[in-house]
Formats: C-alpha cells, sequence, structure tokens
C-alpha cells in the first residue's frame, strides 16, 4: 500500500499514480535481494574501517600539501589503505588521475614498451580507450610508440574462448587487459571469480605476463576484487565507487610494487614516482568517500535492480535482469528507438538535485564514434556513482544506466524514466 502523504509528494512532482503504483509492486518484491545487497556492504564497510585502523588514520592525515608535494603523510597513508583493502603490494591514488581512461593510459603506457603487445580476451574495450591503445588512429596513441594490440571476442554465449586466448597469448604479450564491466556493449559483466578463473588460465601458460583489471563500476559490489584472485593491476576511477560520491576527481592504480611504481614514474617523471603529487586539500574527501562507499555502492545496486524489475514488467530486454547476481552497478536497458533514449535521459535528469531543468540531447563526443546523450545532474562533473544515463544513438538503441548516491533518489530517477515514457505515449 503506498502511503497517502508520500503519494502526493510524488503527485506533487509529476509522478502518476498509475506510474506510481506499478514502481511499488515491483518495489515489495525485491525486499529478499535487499538485505543480499546490505550483507556485501557491512562485509565491504568493515574491510575498510578494518584497513583505516590498522593504519591509524588520524586528522593529521586530511590537510593537503601544494607545490611537489613532499612528505605528504596523507597521501601516504591513504595508498597504504588501499593497497590493505585490495589486499595488494603497492597503491597509486592521485587527483592527477583524472578518470578511469587516464588511471588505465597511464597504467598501460607506464608499463609497455615499444614491441610489446597488449591482449584483451574480452572482446573490444571501451570506447574512450581506443584512442588510446590506436585501435582508432588518434594522435599519441600506444601504437604510435610500437606497441601493438589483440583481441580474442567471446563467444556467443558469453563464455571465454579458451582456445584462441592460448594461441594470442605469444612472445610479445606482455600485459593482458580484462575490463570487468560491459562498456556499451550488452554482454554480461565478469564477475571476480571468473576473472580469477581466467587469469590463471592465462598464468599457466604465461607466468610473467601481466594481468590489468579495469575495474571501473564494479568496486565493492562482491566482497572480494580481482586482485584477490591474482590479477596484477587494477585499476578504476574515484568518481565511480570507492569515492562514494564525496571524491572531487581522481583514479587508483593497485597492485604489485614494481608495477605500480612503473605507472607512478609515467604520472610524474622517472626518478620521483609517487614521491610528489599534492594533494591540494583532497585527502579528507577521500578518505571519507571511501568510507562511504559500501553503502553507496549498495544504493546503486539497489537502484539498477529496481530499473530491471520494472523495464522488464514494461516488456523490455534489460541486462543483467533482475534476478541475476551482480558484479557492477551498471543496467542495461535496450528501448529499441531513440526517442525512447531521449524520453528515458529526460526522465533521469529531471530527478536530479543539479541541472534538473535541462534536458539532455544527443551530441558528438570525444572518443565516441557517434552522437551520445548522456543525463546527469551531478554534484561532481561526470561522476557516474551519482544518478546518471547515457547511451549512443544508434541500434539496437540501449540506455546504459547506473549510480544513484541514496536509494530514494534512485528510486525517485527510475519513477520519472517510466514517467517521461508514458506522456511519450512509448508505454502504456
Amino acid at each position: 500500500m503506498i502511503d497517502i502523504e508520500l503519494e502526493e509528494y510524488y503527485s506533487s512532482l509529476g509522478i502518476s499514480k498509475k506510474v506510481l503504483e506499478i514502481c511499488s509492486k515491483e518495489e515489495f518484491k525485491l525486499r529478499e535481494k535487499f538485505i543480499e545487497i546490505d550483507k556485501v556492504a557491512e562485509y565491504n564497510q568493515l574491510k575498510i574501517i578494518k584497513a583505516m585502523q590498522k593504519n591509524k588514520l588520524s586528522d593529521i592525515h586530511f590537510p593537503g600539501t601544494t607545490g611537489y608535494g613532499y612528505n605528504d603523510i596523507g597521501r601516504e597513508t591513504l595508498e597504504q589503505v588501499y593497497a590493505d583493502i585490495f589486499n595488494t603490494e603497492d597503491a597509486l591514488v592521485r587527483p592527477q588521475l583524472i578518470s578511469g581512461t587516464h588511471a588505465l593510459t597511464i597504467a598501460l603506457s607506464g608499463n609497455l614498451r615499444p614491441g610489446d603487445e597488449i591482449l584483451s580476451p574480452v572482446g573490444k574495450p571501451y570506447d574512450t580507450l581506443e584512442g588510446v591503445i590506436g585501435i582508432t588512429k588518434t594522435k599519441g596513441s600506444l601504437a604510435e610508440y610500437g606497441i601493438t594490440y589483440a583481441q580474442v571476442d567471446l563467444l556467443e554465449d558469453g563464455e571465454f574462448d579458451w582456445i584462441n586466448i592460448e594461441k594470442s597469448i605469444k612472445s610479445q604479450t606482455k600485459l593482458i587487459t580484462i575490463q570487468r564491466s560491459k562498456g556499451y556493449d550488452t554482454r554480461p559483466t565478469l564477475s571476480v571469480k571468473r576473472i580469477g578463473e581466467l587469469i590463471k588460465f592465462i598464468k599457466d601458460i604465461k607466468p610473467e605476463v601481466i594481468c590489468m583489471v579495469d575495474n571501473c563500476y564494479g568496486e565493492f559490489v562482491e566482497i572480494i576484487e580481482p586482485t584477490d584472485l591474482g590479477a596484477d593491476l587494477c585499476v578504476g576511477s574515484l568518481i565511480k565507487n570507492p569515492g562514494g560520491g564525496l571524491a572531487p576527481i581522481g583514479g587508483y592504480i593497485v597492485g604489485k610494487e614494481e608495477y605500480v611504481e612503473n605507472a607512478a614514474i609515467r604520472l610524474t617523471a622517472p626518478g620521483q614516482g609517487k614521491e610528489v603529487g599534492a594533494t591540494l586539500g583532497v585527502n579528507a574527501p577521500f578518505f571519507q568517500g571511501l568510507f562511504l562507499a559500501p553503502q553507496v555502492v549498495s544504493n546503486a545496486l539497489k537502484t539498477a535492480i529496481f530499473c530491471a524489475s520494472i523495464y522488464e514488467e514494461l516488456g523490455f530486454h534489460v541486462i543483467p535482469s533482475s534476478t541475476e547476481s551482480r558484479h557492477d552497478i551498471i543496467q542495461a536497458i535496450t528501448l529499441n528507438s531513440a526517442e525512447a533514449i531521449l524520453a528515458f535521459c529526460e526522465g533521469i535528469q529531471a530527478a536530479a538535485p543539479v541541472d534538473s531543468f535541462v534536458t539532455p540531447i544527443a551530441a558528438p563526443m570525444p572518443g565516441y564514434n557517434c552522437e551520445v546523450v548522456m543525463a546527469a545532474g551531478a554534484f561532481i562533473q561526470g561522476s557516474s556513482i551519482e544518478l546518471s544515463a547515457d547511451a549512443p544513438i544508434k541500434p539496437p538503441y540501449t540506455v546504459f544506466f547506473q549510480g544513484g548516491l541514496t536509494w530514494f533518489h534512485g528510486k525517485f530517477g527510475i519513477l520519472m524514466s517510466v514517467q517521461k515514457l508514458y506522456n511519450a505515449g512509448i508505454v502504456l
């Protein structure tokens, strides 16, 4: 039953009784799923607290440094906390890493040399990495420096192509890149267990190869991370899961000390590496965002499952389904038309606390090969742990939805997306 006061408030925000009833029915079905999500969040919350306590976190670690950033004990402690959480030898956690793509670029360029080859055994990487690697001809790409790229696609059922992966590992194969999330694709997200199986298979063939995981959107969704199961490097963005919505910028690279240091040298300069890099006052939000991250991720997961359940009920194809296990925070919905994508994104934008009055439109975007529409009324620009949606405007017209710092905001965003589709006559 819908609370009458709540119904009236939703009505004042433009949500009809019919849409509210449909969504409330689906929410009721998900109670057990929400309990499971909370258990994972509790485990990860304790893991983070344990790492902070182990490293004797204190308010002396919160002020930032300027200039060269020498002797920044807050930065050093933060990186040790990350290393402990991810069970690695070392970590690089910096505001100078401006995005997940930038962090991946630094990790790749720091650990590869001319003549080396990158192998992706999980198909094509995310669009913005195509230019970095040189799949798309781009000035400054790794290809310009004599670094080659090979790829093995997943099989039609989403399984690894074990035979061709083995054939593709050659003498020049220096680094294996494994993208955990789906990007602008409709393949299943890889679980940490499956990533671990893939890494073991590769290491049995060539033990010295570097296995790097693009962990974006996957942090704290499970109780283990890829580095717990053999990943040499794990890379992500702080304006996604681990920043907890408070990190204003930043990225992380965790893993074996040698490979993290190689990345640090590429980020700063040879001979300086991790010793420099001013934190400019962001230590406190980095720590606090990390502390909040498990709860924020759980809110995003609840929103994603709620979204899947409703859009399944409305007859759309969703990946993953509302009953499948989750390994990242992204929900894909195939809406079948550009009109439906724009209506969905308009709803997400209209539910935002920031820029709710803006109407998202499709436009060319750097790093993408078609027009893209993006909806996000975020406190941090580009923060996709906040409620957001984006879609390439091309068949099969799939929108990729993620985030929600709070469950109630996420719920409102989905209600508004359905309302916009209803108002446009796309759903009845």
